[in-house]
């Protein structure tokens, strides 16, 4: 270790203060902290003053989605050969989906990382790790088969509108990832919806039907799956937010290192629970009479609320607010999927319609608190008077 420390030492020297190279800076210095801790500390921002630096932080998620992750990658390939009728192994599986995955993992962090040094290099700031995370996260919420040119755009979209326009890590208010996803739904809707896009080159396939549980209810149609299967996640949908076991590991990592916001995951899951148990008394239509249960473990709840839901950034920040944000994405979420038979996934509108609203609700909280103080001074002042 020491000996790479001294050649980038040496390899820096050019990109130092005064020398030839020194607006590049940024960029070189990108590569150091990504391999060695930074030696300095933030002094604004939205960042919490402790022992851990944000790329610690983004690891640890990143540690955090690697299951959901694998199982995505096995997940697609197993689709595609099940309803194939083609006999494969696992290895089979996992080599189909990394063939369709990886590139995309590839394009969102050559895309996204670009444009972060470029921006990096314009304002003379130093190149944050939080794209680590959102350039694993775009791809893990897209259809398999969305070509990569629109990724790429998506991508772009993201980092420049909702990241880079507020200022870069710790300043946007909308969460990247979400916003990459919902550019790509409403700029290229065929691509994001239908029930052919979720399974592996079901477009060239005419026995493939890879619909999705919500979008078969829908529809109006049955659905077949146990929810053993849909909790385990062995079902069609967005690659890496089929598996609710998986996302609850990552759920877990992130709360045991206290990443995540357990009070944003238990109020998401309590909101969308309350929601679609009322919705099954009411029982109009198949999503309203979609046990409330399955409604937590189909689609992409489980990781939006796990992952996007509790972005330190864009979320909700006073334990309070963190609560009633929670609920009201989980009750946002399942309004949406019942009320919208053109989106019935929900969790994406949800969580951006509250990411609006997190500031609001942090001042209502703060000024709750003040007022609640005052009336304490005030009672207090009149018992010594």
């Amino acid at each position: 270790m020491n000996f790479l420390r001294k050649s980038l030492d040496n390899i820096k020297k050019p990109f130092g203060k005064g020398e030839k190279y020194e607006r590049f800076a940024p960029a070189i210095n990108a590569f150091d902290t990504f391999l060695f801790v930074p030696n300095h500390t933030t002094n604004k921002g939205a960042h919490v003053r402790d022992a851990v630096d944000l790329k610690r932080t983004m690891v640890t998620v990143i540690i955090a989605l690697l299951p959901a992750l694998i199982y995505g990658i096995y997940n697609t390939g197993y689709q595609y050969y099940i309803q194939t009728g083609e006999a494969f192994t696992f290895l089979d599986a996992f080599i189909h989906g990394s063939w369709k995955i990886v590139p995309m993992i590839a394009v969102s962090y050559i895309v996204g990382l670009t444009i972060e040094f470029i921006f990096a290099i314009y304002r003379g700031h130093e190149v944050n790790e939080g794209y680590l995370v959102t350039g694993l996260l775009i791809p893990m919420i897209m259809p398999v088969d969305i070509p990569l040119w629109m990724v790429a755009i998506s991508v772009a979209f993201a980092v420049l509108i909702a990241k880079e326009a507020f200022g870069g890590t710790g300043m946007n208010i909308l969460n990247p990832a979400l916003t990459a996803r919902a550019f790509a739904f409403f700029a290229y809707p065929t691509y994001m919806s239908g029930n052919k896009v979720w399974v592996s080159e079901a477009g060239n396939v005419d026995a493939i039907s890879g619909e999705t549980i919500l979008g078969s209810l829908a529809a109006g149609n049955n659905v077949n799956y146990s929810f053993f299967e849909m909790f385990q996640g062995a079902i069609p949908g967005s690659i890496a937010e089929t598996s609710t076991l998986w996302v609850a590991v990552g759920a877990l990592i992130l709360i045991f290192t206290g990443v995540g916001s357990w009070r944003i995951i238990v109020g998401g899951i309590g909101g969308a629970a309350i929601m679609g148990f009322l919705f099954n008394l009411w029982g109009a239509n198949a999503l309203m009479s979609f046990d409330w249960m399955n409604h937590l473990v189909v689609g992409g709840f489980a990781f939006g609320i796990v992952f996007m839901a509790t972005d330190p950034v864009s979320a909700a920040q006073t334990n309070k607010g963190k609560w009633i944000y929670g609920i009201l994405v989980g009750i946002f979420c399942i309004l949406i999927r019942v009320f919208n038979p053109a989106y019935p996934e929900g969790v994406m509108l949800a969580i951006l319609l509250m990411n609006v609203f997190a500031p609001t609700i942090d001042h209502y909280v703060v000024e709750g608190n003040i007022n609640r103080r005052k009336k304490r001074w005030a009672a207090a002042q009149l018992k010594t008077a």
